[in-house]
C-alpha cells in the first residue's frame, strides 16, 4: 500500500464514497488509488465546481466532503469552494496534489505555497511527508468534523503519494465532535428569560442543521408555543407548513420580517450563526437570548441578555423537561403576518414573473424534493418565497455567498440522495459560469431540470447600482434577445418557456428524464427592485 492507497482508505473509514476534481500529471497517484479501492472519481469541468461538490456532498451527509486539484491554477480555482466550506461550516477533505518534494519552495512552474493560500479559509493546512500520512489524515478528518465543522487542507507531493505507506487505517474513523456541555446556571437563567417573556420568537440559524436530533427543534416550539423564523440556510430545519411558522429573515421583503421581529420581546437564537448575518442588521432592540455552539459575535447594540452556549441537542433536552410557558402570540396574528409577507414577495403583473417560475417549480417538485440555487436576485425570491418541508432540502451559501454553487451543489446532492427527486434553479450569471458542469451531469446519469431565470442581467448588481444612482454597466449579461435556446449544451437538452404552464409541462418531463435538461425560463424581473431590498 502506498500512501494514496491510505489515504483513499481512511477516507472511506470515515464514510467518503466519491471525490470531485480534475486531474493532472500529479492527481494521477490519487485517481488511480481510488479506482482501485472502489471511491468513485467525479470529473468536474472546474475546480471550483469540484469544491462546491465537496461541501454540499458534507452538509449531505454529514461525513467530510472530498475534492481534488492540482497546483498552482488548479488550487486557486479550488479555493472559492473551499472557503464556502469554510463560512458555511461543511466538513471537507481538500487535497492539491503538488510538485516532487525536492522542487518545492523553487521558482519553478505552477509552484505557489498553498499553505499560505489556504490557511486564511480552513481550519487547518497540513503537508503531506513520507511517514505522516496516517497520522495527518486522522488529525484533518477530526478537525474536519469539530465543531464548527469545516475544511481541512492537505498538501501531497506526487512523490510521497507513491512512497509505501508507514501505518495504516485504524478502523472506522470515530469522531467525538459533539460540543461541549452547556453550563448548568446558563440554562436556569435561560429557562427564567424564555418564562418571563410574553411574545417569544426563535430564529433557527445553520449551526441547527448539524443537530445530532434536530427533530428536537420542532419539539420546543411546540413545546412552548413559540413562533419560529428561520435564516437562509436553516430552511426545512422544522416543516415551513408548520402553523407557527413566520418565514426567512433577511432576504425578501426583510422589513417586514424586521417589524415583526422588534415587535417581539425575546429573541431566541436557536442554533443562529451570525456568519450568516449579523444581530445588528435585523432584531432592533429586541433582547436576544443565544443559544449556540459558540457565543455570539456582535455589536454593542445588540441587547444580549443570555448565552447558552454548547452542545444545542442537550440544551434542547433541558428545556423540553421544563414546564410548558405562555406567551400572549395569537394563531390569527401568525397568519395574518404571513399573508402580507407571501402577498408581499409577489407583486401583481401581467408577465411572466422570477416569483411564478418559483412557485411553479416548488408545485411540480415534490415535498421531499431537494434545490439547489445560486446567489443573485433571485437567491432573495427564493430564500422568503421557498417553503422546505425538511432538513438539508434547500442548499445554497450565506455565510461565502459565491456564485457558483446552484449546479455542482445539485449534482452532489442528487449523488448523496438519488431517490430523491433534485431541481437546480439558478440565474442566468451563475448559469453561464458553470455552465460545464452540465457535461458532469451528464455523465453521472443525473435526471437534474435546471430552471434557468433568465433576465439578461446580473439582477442584484443591476438594483444595487440603481439604488446608488450609477449607470448600469457592466451588469448586463445577454444583449440579444433569442425566442428558441440552443437544442442542446454539450447533448444535455434545451428547452425554452416563456410562461407558467410551459413552464409546469418542461419540469414534469425533466423531473422524469434519464439525464439533465436545461429549462431557460425567460421572466420579467421589474419586481426585484420591490422584493429584494424592502
Amino acid at each position: 500500500m502506498n500512501n494514496s492507497d491510505l489515504i483513499v482508505k481512511c477516507l472511506q473509514q470515515a464514510g467518503v464514497t466519491h471525490g470531485f476534481g480534475i486531474p493532472s500529471g500529479n492527481v494521477l497517484p490519487l485517481i488511480e488509488s481510488m479506482r482501485l479501492g472502489g471511491m468513485e472519481f467525479v470529473l468536474t469541468a472546474h475546480e471550483g465546481s469540484a469544491s462546491f461538490a465537496a461541501d454540499v456532498m458534507g452538509r449531505m451527509t454529514g461525513k467530510p466532503g472530498f475534492c481534488i486539484a492540482t497546483l498552482g491554477p488548479g488550487a486557486t480555482n479550488l479555493a472559492t469552494g473551499v472557503g464556502s466550506a469554510y463560512l458555511d461550516r461543511s466538513p471537507m477533505i481538500a487535497v492539491t496534489c503538488n510538485l516532487n518534494t525536492p522542487q518545492l519552495g523553487r521558482r519553478i512552474q505552477m509552484w505557489i505555497d498553498h499553505h499560505a493560500l489556504f490557511a486564511p479559509i480552513t481550519k487547518a493546512s497540513f503537508a503531506a511527508t513520507h511517514d505522516n500520512v496516517a497520522e495527518i489524515m486522522e488529525k484533518a478528518l477530526t478537525i474536519a468534523l469539530t465543531e464548527p465543522m469545516g475544511p481541512v487542507h492537505i498538501d501531497l507531493p506526487e512523490d510521497v503519494s507513491l512512497a509505501p505507506a508507514i501505518g495504516n487505517a485504524n478502523g472506522p474513523i470515530k469522531v467525538m465532535h459533539r460540543p461541549a456541555e452547556t453550563n448548568e446556571g446558563n440554562l436556569v437563567k435561560a429557562k427564567s428569560l424564555i418564562s418571563q417573556a410574553d411574545r417569544p420568537l426563535v430564529v433557527l440559524g445553520s449551526s441547527a442543521m448539524r443537530m445530532e436530533k434536530p427533530e428536537l427543534l420542532r419539539a420546543f416550539v411546540e413545546h412552548h408555543g413559540i413562533p419560529f423564523l428561520s435564516s437562509t440556510m436553516a430552511k426545512g430545519m422544522i416543516d415551513e407548513d408548520h402553523p407557527m411558522n413566520a418565514g426567512c429573515i433577511e432576504r425578501g421583503r426583510r422589513q417586514i420580517q424586521r417589524k415583526f421581529i422588534q415587535s417581539a420581546d425575546l429573541v431566541i437564537g436557536l442554533g443562529f450563526d451570525t456568519i450568516e448575518v449579523e444581530y445588528e442588521a435585523w432584531v432592533g432592540n429586541t433582547p436576544v437570548l443565544s443559544i449556540d455552539i459558540e457565543d455570539p459575535d456582535i455589536a454593542q447594540s445588540v441587547n444580549l441578555v443570555g448565552t447558552v452556549t454548547g452542545n444545542i441537542t442537550a440544551s434542547l433536552e433541558y428545556f423540553l423537561k421544563q414546564p410548558v410557558e405562555q406567551n400572549t402570540w395569537t394563531e390569527k396574528e401568525l397568519s395574518e403576518h404571513l399573508r402580507e409577507f407571501n402577498t408581499a414577495l409577489r407583486p401583481p403583473s401581467q408577465n411572466f414573473t422570477p416569483h411564478r417560475a418559483i412557485d411553479i417549480v416548488r408545485e411540480i417538485l415534490p415535498k421531499n424534493g431537494i434545490i439547489s440555487y445560486d446567489v443573485g436576485a433571485h437567491t432573495h425570491q427564493i430564500a422568503s418565497q421557498w417553503k422546505a418541508h425538511s432538513p438539508k432540502t434547500c442548499h445554497v451559501t450565506n455565510g461565502w455567498s459565491s456564485m457558483g454553487i446552484g449546479l455542482p451543489g445539485a449534482i452532489a446532492a442528487k449523488i448523496a440522495r438519488p431517490d430523491l427527486p433534485v431541481v437546480c434553479l439558478i440565474g442566468d450569471g451563475c448559469f453561464q459560469m458553470t455552465v460545464g458542469e452540465l457535461a458532469t451531469a451528464r455523465r453521472q446519469g443525473l435526471a437534474i431540470p435546471v430552471v434557468v431565470l433568465d433576465d439578461r442581467w446580473l439582477s442584484l448588481i443591476q438594483i444595487k447600482q440603481e439604488k446608488r444612482q450609477y449607470a448600469q454597466y457592466g451588469s448586463q449579461v445577454e444583449m440579444d434577445h433569442y425566442e428558441v435556446p440552443p437544442a442542446h449544451y454539450f447533448g444535455v437538452p434545451a428547452i425554452g418557456v416563456r410562461d407558467e404552464a410551459e413552464l409546469k409541462d418542461a419540469l414534469e418531463k425533466a423531473l422524469k428524464a434519464d439525464g439533465p435538461t436545461v429549462i431557460e425560463a425567460v421572466v420579467d424581473a421589474t419586481h426585484y427592485m420591490e422584493t429584494v431590498f424592502d
